[in-house]
């Protein structure tokens, strides 16, 4: 399983990320920012809180917001966007 082991916010929704197997990339958050969970990481400094979970092996915030790293590793699209789309 790959995880997120490293997280440097770049301004704007965008993050750089360092996964375990090596990878790195620059990721465009907003389009995952939906719902109230998210709402206040649309204040940028909120947004800049950013850290990494290492038992999670994720992106978090700390109101508790999350990200899956396999939504960011592969970019899919979470299931709460999915299932909102139909």
């Amino acid at each position: 399983m790959i995880r997120v082991i490293a997280v440097e916010p770049m301004g704007g929704r965008t993050v750089h990320l360092r996964f375990s197997d090596g990878t790195e990339r620059d990721i465009d958050l907003s389009p995952y920012l939906v719902g109230p969970v998210f709402e206040p990481l649309h204040d940028p400094a909120q947004f800049a809180e950013v850290t990494v979970d290492p038992e999670l092996g994720t992106i978090v915030w700390p109101n508790g917001a999350d990200i899956c790293p396999d939504v960011l590793y592969h970019g899919r699209i979470p299931a709460s966007l999915e299932e909102s789309s139909k």
